[in-house]
């Protein structure tokens, strides 16, 4: 038997005009793809979760192409990644979507060295997930410190969990706080 078996999937894209400033001429774009899948060690304690976290990268590949053909792969600037369990399940059955998913965004936007930020619960059906996104090619580019929203209102049920991803086409509509800008990376390391 599979250790993916999904229920369902869905697709968000927040469209961000303005936050009460002026109205943007090239308003940005957030969209987040989310899985829910059967929690294959709710209720247990299982040692080795590696092969799950395997399993899992076809996963971050199908949420990943939905991103890239939702925003397109050359738009994309911030992104993140979250995972909420059910509560039969613990922590660490979400936080193999560090690797499976955060790989597989970044194989999807050519590899950019910047890390895929991520959030993580335990939480009930419902629960909204705030996630934070980061400029994709230098985590402190300060105006692209933002946040996007992961869940969907039937899910996670106990034993399920509900894997994101997250893109956007920008950083945040008004920022105006100074710092590192996306112009002035130069050290190409991820992170300056």
């Amino acid at each position: 038997m599979s250790l993916i078996d999904i229920r369902k999937q869905s697709l968000n894209i927040e469209t961000i005009y303005h936050e009460g400033g002026p109205r943007s001429a090239h308003p940005i774009r957030v969209a987040t793809a989310c899985a829910v899948i059967r929690n294959p060690y709710a209720g247990t304690y299982q040692e080795d979760l590696m092969p799950f976290m395997a399993a899992l990268r076809e996963l971050g590949k199908t949420l990943s192409a939905e991103l890239v053909n939702t925003l397109g792969a050359d738009n994309i600037e911030v992104y993140g990644k979250g995972a909420i369990v059910g509560v039969n399940g613990e922590l660490e059955h979400g936080a193999v979507w560090h690797e499976a998913g955060g790989w597989a965004l970044r194989a999807a936007l050519g590899e950019p060295k910047a890390m895929v930020p991520s959030a993580k619960a335990v939480a009930a059906a419902g629960y909204r997930l705030i996630v934070p996104l980061h400029y994709i090619h230098a985590s402190y580019v300060r105006s692209h410190y933002t946040i996007g929203e992961a869940g969907i209102q039937d899910a996670p049920r106990p034993n399920e969990i509900l894997f994101a991803l997250l893109a956007g086409t920008g950083g945040r509509i008004h920022a105006r706080l100074g710092g590192l800008t996306k112009e002035a990376v130069s050290v190409h390391d991820g992170q300056r």
